[in-house]
């Protein structure tokens, strides 16, 4: 993994509270994981895919879920339903699709994103070896942005695509 490839991630989560929702993170210490499994309740999921694949996970406590919620459809919701898992499917979509902007020479694309919920969910990263884990506080909660990505081999890549085309 790449700090190239983290630093789009970085300011794309700060950008996307602080623009859409006008609330301000602060950034904790990033850290190295092998597996993940969310500190929090609510994480969106996307995948990317181009010349660099991986995962984004966007995963927040329930408070900052309901608050993004409150703040993106004006009326906060009672409990975690379906204009909860919509509001975080599209935080993560947006930060996704800013920090792929800042990785425009990978030619990526964005998955649709998924919404997991429930206490100690786990999230595979496929056969990445290691992802780095972005932790967040501001004035709803905590929230945690988590990047795995990895660059294709461009060889192996033009290989498969000329094999299918056969």
């Amino acid at each position: 993994m790449k700090a190239e490839h983290i630093n789009p991630f970085l300011t794309s989560a700060v950008e996307v509270f602080s623009t859409m929702l006008n609330c301000d993170l602060k950034r904790g210490t990033p850290t190295l994981n092998a597996a993940f499994q969310p500190a929090h309740d609510v994480s969106g999921v996307i995948g990317l895919s181009g010349k660099a694949s991986g995962t984004v996970v966007v995963s927040v406590d329930c408070e900052v879920a309901m608050c993004v919620t409150e703040k993106m459809l004006g009326d906060r919701p009672d409990t975690l339903n379906a204009d909860v898992m919509d509001a975080i499917g599209e935080i993560t979509n947006m930060i996704a699709g800013r920090a792929k902007t800042g990785l425009a020479h990978l030619e990526m694309s964005l998955a649709l994103p998924t919404v997991i919920t429930g206490k100690n969910h786990v999230i595979r990263f496929g056969s990445l070896a290691q992802t780095i884990s972005i932790p967040y506080s501001c004035a709803w909660g905590d929230l945690t942005v988590e990047v795995g990505l990895i660059e294709v081999d461009e060889a192996a890549a033009e290989k498969r695509t000329m094999m299918a085309s056969v």
